[in-house]
């Protein structure tokens, strides 16, 4: 289940820094995938989306919103192996590049090359006004399907993919 707060919101209250304190703010993407200019590999309709993913999937995945913080398993999974797109299982990070950072969602250092797609996020509530500029953050989409998978941040003094473990399938190596 999604929740009012997120990432956006506690990049406002935190100058660019995660805390452990509660979120408040706004839950989507300013831009919607598939409502932007990008052509991707793998399109679906609306009605594809929706049978293919729960409620909360399709809210994460498709409007940009965010998890809960500690709500998907995945977010402190240490195991080897390899995470893909929940939309298209586009294999976007290895294991070998994730962080452990106790704040609730995946942490990476880096994705595999040519996965993602970034974009600014504004903060909804502000339109586009460079006013706003230093509340943006950099929003990381799935380049096959436009997925949403989360957003990179200043985290502990480390530029990190902070990464819904809901935009995620983790396949672990084989033993």
């Amino acid at each position: 289940m999604t929740r009012d707060m997120n990432r956006r919101a506690l990049l406002k209250g935190s100058a660019l820094t995660l805390v452990a304190a509660p979120f408040a703010g706004a839950a989507q993407a300013a831009v919607v995938p598939g409502q932007d200019a990008f052509e991707y590999e793998v399109t679906r309709s609306d009605d594809d989306w929706r049978a293919r993913l729960d409620e909360n999937e399709y809210t994460v995945l498709r409007l940009g919103g965010t998890e809960e913080p500690k709500s998907n398993p995945l977010w402190n999974e240490m195991r080897a192996g390899r995470y893909a797109c929940k939309g298209c299982d586009l294999p976007v990070y290895e294991s070998m590049w994730k962080v452990e950072v106790d704040k609730g969602w995946a942490f990476f250092r880096q994705s595999v090359p040519n996965a993602l797609l970034m974009n600014i996020d504004w903060p909804a509530d502000t339109g586009v006004d460079p006013v706003f500029a230093r509340f943006t953050t950099i929003e990381a989409h799935c380049r096959r399907c436009g997925s949403h998978m989360g957003h990179i941040l200043l985290v502990e003094d480390q530029c990190l993919h902070c990464i819904n473990g809901t935009s995620l399938v983790f396949t672990p190596e084989a033993a």
